[in-house]
């Protein structure tokens, strides 16, 4: 990974920037967790905690094991996504997007809270998909998540498919599964035509997502990495914010605007 001299310094929320006209965006779990929804990889994990869990995430299990199905169908029942509504952080981005600075908001969650916020959904980038829509492994049919859930609560613990009687999954990406090209093509654009990108509350262990880091800086961008541990980004960022996003990150917004 190329990259030219800088100082990389942890502080507060302070951050100096000088008139970027283009801001980039990679969010991850950390941002939802103040609306309620855990992260993975995190302390409190919902992998840390229960690494079993993680198989009903992984592809080739989930199509090979009814049980597996089964129980990923119970616990979207009961996904803290439908509780949940969107925080400080998710507000600060449709701020800087209203401001003209935002170029992209390139998203690991599936949430959809970036577009309740506000954010148009023109500049939101999910590239592990969404839970709020239901695919078809077979024939690639999209339902809304809602109506298969019905069917479930009615009943159903594995729904087919309705056209072709096929395996359905919510409309993400599982482990084992690759991102969609265009979609990740969307996101390397992103990251590669802006002066400041921007890394909140995410681990950058998972790749592709996490080298959209080494695309930015490449491409000269400076980095800012905002997380409550450390990431393998770390030294090659133009800062580090280790404060709590909730609070961080609408100031360091504010100051991006201010100063542009």
């Amino acid at each position: 990974m190329g990259r030219k001299s800088h100082t990389r310094g942890k502080c507060g929320t302070v951050f100096r920037v000088n008139e970027p006209t283009h801001v980039s965006v990679l969010t991850g779990a950390g941002i939802s967790t103040d609306s309620g929804i855990p992260d993975y990889r995190g302390p409190q994990g919902v992998w840390t905690k229960n690494p079993q869990a993680a198989v009903t995430a992984t592809i080739e299990h989930y199509l090979a094991d009814p049980d597996v199905r089964r129980a990923a169908w119970q616990a979207r029942l009961d996904h803290p996504a439908w509780a949940a509504t969107p925080n400080a952080a998710h507000r600060a981005l449709v701020d800087l997007e209203r401001a003209g600075l935002l170029r992209a908001i390139i998203t690991q969650n599936i949430d959809e809270l970036h577009q309740r916020a506000g954010s148009a959904a023109g500049k939101v980038i999910e590239l592990h998909g969404t839970l709020h829509r239901v695919e078809c492994v077979a024939c690639d049919l999209i339902t809304p998540m809602p109506e298969v859930l019905d069917r479930v609560r009615a009943g159903e613990e594995d729904p087919p498919c309705p056209r072709c009687g096929g395996i359905q999954k919510s409309n993400t990406i599982s482990f084992g599964q690759q991102l969609k090209p265009a979609v990740l093509d969307a996101a390397r654009d992103a990251a590669r035509s802006c002066e400041l990108f921007l890394a909140v509350g995410t681990s950058l262990t998972v790749h592709p997502a996490a080298g959209l880091c080494g695309e930015a800086l490449d491409a000269g961008a400076r980095l800012v990495i905002m997380n409550a541990e450390p990431t393998p980004y770390d030294p090659f960022a133009d800062q580090v914010i280790n404060e709590p996003i909730g609070r961080a990150l609408p100031e360091l917004v504010k100051q991006i605007i201010e100063r542009s």
